[in-house]
């Protein structure tokens, strides 16, 4: 009996030592939590960008309180963390613009004016990727007061472009009232 104890407790142990996998779609595996600015966060949700009939990324969005209301997640304080998985081959080019056109659609002429210098700075970061492969990770993270913070496959790139009002003004793109897809916004916000 008391080998059956200490086995139970030793693999209860090693479990808890092992990384949890949330959710895995398409071979993209979200934990169910990340660290950001020190902070840990819990996954949203995550789904899939789906343009046309091709599969574009996997996504997930992570936040320090789970929500299903996404004007409450995009104004909600603290660090944020947005996981993109690339499922196809693409240009920096090709992903930059596909955000700028998604930025556009959920913002006003005001509010594009008054983003425009990060808006550029993020164009000129994601442009400079070059060639991004299937399967790349692209971590889009907001550290508090200091902004958003992009990395790829673990490493920074570029500086951090400045104000949480910036990042939440991103967040739109997923899940304003125009999102990029419907269908993703719906997986972020918890849904099936």
């Amino acid at each position: 009996m008391k080998s059956f104890a200490r086995a139970l407790i030793l693999s209860t142990a090693l479990a808890a030592t092992l990384p949890a996998m949330a959710l895995e779609i398409k071979g993209a595996k979200f934990g169910d939590t990340y660290q950001v600015a020190n902070q840990s966060l819990q996954l949203n949700g995550a789904g899939i960008r789906v343009k046309m009939v091709f599969d574009v990324y996997a996504a997930g969005l992570y936040v320090t309180k789970k929500d299903s209301n996404a004007a409450g997640l995009i104004s909600q304080a603290g660090a944020k963390g947005m996981q993109i998985v690339l499922l196809r081959n693409l240009t920096g080019e090709e992903f930059a613009e596909a955000m700028i056109a998604g930025f556009e659609k959920n913002h006003s002429d005001a509010e594009m004016a008054k983003f425009k210098p990060r808006v550029d700075e993020l164009l000129a970061l994601m442009k400079s990727f070059g060639s991004v492969k299937k399967g790349t990770t692209i971590h889009m993270n907001l550290v508090p007061g200091s902004g958003l913070r992009v990395l790829v496959d673990g490493a920074q790139k570029g500086r951090d472009i400045a104000g949480d009002d910036f990042y939440n003004a991103l967040l739109k793109i997923w899940l304003g009232n125009s999102p990029v897809d419907s269908d993703l916004k719906k997986a972020l916000l918890g849904g099936k």
